[in-house]
């Protein structure tokens, strides 16, 4: 999971402070130097948090490089997207830092506008909601040179994973099988295609990820309509899908897609960067005689209790 930043015009950044302050983090965020091995003997993954003593006093990877064109740069950050060797979930080095500099790596050790910054996490210890975290604590760390914690008081992220184990799943269930309640997942939705899949042929299980520009217009009438509705940009969007599946499928009515949530339901854990995102189902009973002012109203509000009924 790759984030780009670059500075403001005429702003600089110290290499070396920053380098500093992300050593603070990692040392705070377990989960930034969390291994995952497979124990062949037992058949068993086993996660282990990796300490200064155990990786030769490297928790993360800080690397440097230097681009002069786009294309240069356009090939850095697909290669921190897509390639998984990058990280190292075995060695427990699951967050890097990449600087890439424009035309020369820089002599006084300083960032400018010109050059990017590039924060890579594996996404199996890392969600969204976690960033936020993460650049509270760099800004802490960067400007004061220190982060405060108690590790003897603060919740950690090994501490949640536990209380997840023991957690009783019954209203959980509940939730599942009253949302499904007569939902036909047997019969998959009547979607266009654009060649047959062979009865013998294997399904991998591999999923894939498209993205697309909606341009700054459309994007400019989306975010007003979402404020002037005072609704979250999240079900503006499942109002829309739900529309263009029931157009896909000839008037289908009983719809149901799954929604990412932000697991973070105790105070305590709004403050741990981690994998915290759950799955929700989302079940759309809708009328084809609503109007979309109607359709968002009822989106909006089973997608509100679907989350309020799993944090009960």
């Amino acid at each position: 999971m790759p984030f780009l930043y670059r500075l403001h015009s005429h702003h600089t950044l110290s290499v070396q402070h920053l380098r500093h302050a992300l050593q603070l983090i990692v040392t705070k965020h377990e989960s930034l130097r969390t291994s995952l091995i497979f124990h062949k003997h037992n058949n068993r993954l086993m996660q282990q948090i990796i300490d200064f003593n155990q990786n030769n006093n490297t928790l993360f990877t800080f690397i440097e490089s230097t681009y002069t064109t786009h294309e240069q740069l356009n090939h850095i950050i697909h290669k921190e997207k897509y390639n998984a060797q990058l990280l190292n979930f075995s060695q427990g080095l699951v967050f890097r830092c990449h600087l890439v500099y424009y035309k020369q790596i820089s002599s006084n050790h300083l960032l400018s506008h010109k050059d990017i910054l590039i924060f890579n996490f594996h996404h199996a210890l890392f969600d969204f909601p976690s960033m936020n975290i993460f650049l509270h604590d760099l800004n802490q760390a960067y400007t004061t040179g220190q982060l405060l914690y108690d590790d003897n008081t603060n919740l950690r992220y090994l501490d949640y994973a536990v209380i997840e184990q023991q957690m009783s799943m019954t209203d959980a269930s509940m939730f599942w099988l009253d949302t499904l309640h007569d939902c036909k997942l047997d019969q998959p939705l009547s979607l266009p295609f654009d060649r047959y899949r062979l009865a013998n042929e294997h399904r991998t299980g591999r999923g894939t990820s498209i993205s697309f520009d909606f341009g700054q217009d459309l994007l400019h009438h989306f975010h007003t309509h979402a404020s002037s509705n005072n609704m979250s940009l999240e079900h503006l969007t499942f109002a829309i899908y739900f529309i263009f599946l029931f157009e896909l499928t000839n008037g289908k009515t009983d719809l149901c897609i799954s929604m990412n949530i932000d697991n973070r339901y105790r105070d305590e854990l709004k403050s741990i960067i981690g994998l915290f995102e759950n799955v929700l189902p989302l079940r759309c009973q809708l009328d084809p005689h609503w109007s979309f002012h109607q359709l968002l109203e009822y989106v909006q509000q089973i997608a509100i209790n679907s989350k309020c009924k799993m944090f009960k």
